[in-house]
């Protein structure tokens, strides 16, 4: 069950993807995404690693889609006008809904497969103070670098965001 389980949430996660990259509407790739997102913490939670389907859904589903929506709306990025379809409004919405009940589906078959409380920790399992002390420890120097890419990320939104006058004086400032 567990197999079938693993391919299902993995067309889930590309169908959701091929519909975010093909969304015209800016807020409507970021809900795909979420979706996909949380197809992707489903798959790591089935595959043993319940710290890294965690870390999916607190950083990528939460942090990285808000400030997705952020720099949308800070770039006023305006959605572009769809064609006339023709039938009803509930129709645009079909294709989120199916994702989200299919990913609440998969949990819920998760939840009821979940033999790991019965079974207690297995022996390979790394305990979330054990994983800090090695990613601050020994990749110490990778995880500042990340976070001065993550800065230098934020400097680049907050200039490309400002209005063309700011600009026009930062630059004579120079």
């Amino acid at each position: 069950m567990a197999t079938i389980l693993f391919y299902i949430l993995g067309f889930l996660a590309v169908i959701a993807t091929l519909l975010a990259i093909t969304r015209r509407n800016p807020v409507h790739a970021v809900i795909y995404l979420v979706n996909s997102f949380f197809a992707l913490a489903l798959l790591f939670y089935l595959l043993g690693a319940p710290l890294v389907a965690a870390w999916e859904v607190i950083i990528y589903a939460g942090a990285i889609m808000v400030l997705f929506l952020f720099i949308i709306m800070m770039l006023e990025l305006a959605p572009t006008p769809e064609p006339e379809r023709m039938g009803p409004a509930w129709w645009q919405w079909l294709p989120v809904l199916l994702l989200a009940l299919g990913l609440v589906a998969c949990t819920l078959l998760l939840i009821g497969l979940d033999t790991a409380g019965s079974q207690g920790v297995p022996h390979w399992y790394a305990a979330p103070r054990d994983f800090g002390y090695v990613l601050f420890g020994k990749y110490a120097l990778a995880v500042e670098v990340v976070s001065f890419q993550l800065l230098f990320a934020a400097v680049g939104a907050f200039y490309v965001g400002k209005p063309e006058s700011l600009k026009k004086t930062a630059g004579r400032k120079s």
